[in-house]
């Protein structure tokens, strides 16, 4: 098998606003969206400037439900930034919600992550230091064992 790609796909409450947090946080272009006739956006895609990230409004008919309707989200997402804090405090302004404070962490990147209005979680990172897997490793382990 080859995979060719890997797209996140969220689902939300309010496609059109979730569209309008990720321009203003992350300066994501819209590419196109498919409306039905009701007006609910069926599906959305999102360029973050090389990613893509592709959402849609509820399906409860298929059991595609919200990180807000089931109040919880399993997945973080990633991504690798030019500056953590600028994208933070973009993210704080329109409406997000620290989850981790932004902060020089043991993998050598200065992260942090927010909850978006959506109820989804986003780490935001970038390299502040390069380090080997064996040395993240002896950091992880370090901090575990302080406690």
């Amino acid at each position: 098998m080859t995979t060719h790609e890997m797209l996140p796909y969220l689902c939300v409450t309010d496609a059109e606003a979730a569209i309008a947090f990720y321009g203003t946080v992350f300066d994501a272009r819209e590419k196109f969206r498919l409306t039905e006739p009701s007006g609910r956006i069926g599906h959305a895609q999102l360029d973050f400037g090389g990613p893509t990230l592709l959402l849609s409004e509820e399906f409860a008919e298929y059991g595609i439900r919200s990180a807000t309707t089931i109040g919880a989200t399993a997945v973080t997402i990633h991504l690798h930034v030019d500056d953590a804090d600028a994208v933070m405090e973009r993210a704080l302004k329109a409406g997000a919600t620290v989850h981790i404070p932004i902060g020089d962490q043991f993998y050598g990147e200065r992260a942090g992550a927010f909850i978006d209005p959506f109820g989804h979680r986003w780490n935001v990172g970038h390299e502040i230091e390069a380090l080997s897997p064996e040395e993240m490793q002896r950091r992880y382990t370090a901090m575990l064992e302080k406690g």
